[in-house]
């Protein structure tokens, strides 16, 4: 069991990064928040779940050990594997989802991309007791939890090679073109969103261009 990683960030993507611990390279998936946090070639130590199947052992990293306290246990719902519970991570902070299952509060997980309201109904009923709240950030003005969301984004963005200005130039771009993003302020959403605006914006320019 590989219960953390520590060593110069290799490699950086969307979803996973590699840490070079020693000389090896440990591929390490995580959420777009915790991504958005390493920067190439510096220094990190991510808290680790190893998840060995018959096929692979697959790591998923995490920013602290109650991120991964929630995923591990997020794993003994039926229905849900390592992605699918990451993913819930990367929409819902682990305070709301400890929040959500004492409150029963099924809709809180419909915001996430593949939890449909069954799925949901069975997070709350199977967690419940499980999942209980710290008291720790449980509740953000809005303005705070918008201006959290975009610098996790930018964050995420500028590991990735953007400088900062063109980052929340697009940002800003993507949330008016799909305003409904802003709503839930799913930063995997809105970093999709905006790496798909700048994508379709290359586009456009390269086309005027012919």
């Amino acid at each position: 069991m590989i219960s953390f990683v520590r060593g110069p960030v290799a490699h950086l993507s969307l979803a996973q990064a590699v840490i070079d611990v020693n000389g090896v390279g440990m591929l390490v998936h995580a959420t777009p928040k915790t991504l958005g946090g390493l920067r190439l070639g510096e220094e990190t130590s991510l808290t680790t779940s190893m998840i060995v199947r018959e096929d692979s052992m697959t790591l998923y990293g995490f920013a602290d050990v109650q991120e991964r306290e929630v995923f591990d246990v997020l794993l003994s719902v039926s229905g849900i594997g390592p992605r699918l519970a990451l993913a819930i991570l990367a929409v819902l902070e682990p305070e709301s989802i400890r929040i959500g299952v004492a409150n029963g509060d099924g809709k809180a997980f419909t915001k996430v991309p593949g939890v449909g309201p069954k799925v949901a109904g069975r997070i709350v009923l199977e967690l419940k007791g499980k999942l209980v709240p710290t008291g720790v950030g449980v509740s953000q003005a809005p303005a705070a939890v918008a201006m959290e969301w975009k610098d996790q984004v930018v964050a995420a963005m500028t590991s990735l090679g953007w400088n900062e200005k063109d980052a929340l130039k697009s940002i800003d771009a993507a949330i008016a073109a799909e305003p409904e993003l802003a709503e839930g302020q799913s930063v995997a959403a809105i970093l999709r969103a905006t790496l798909r605006w700048l994508g379709q914006d290359g586009a456009r320019q390269s086309s005027r261009m012919r």
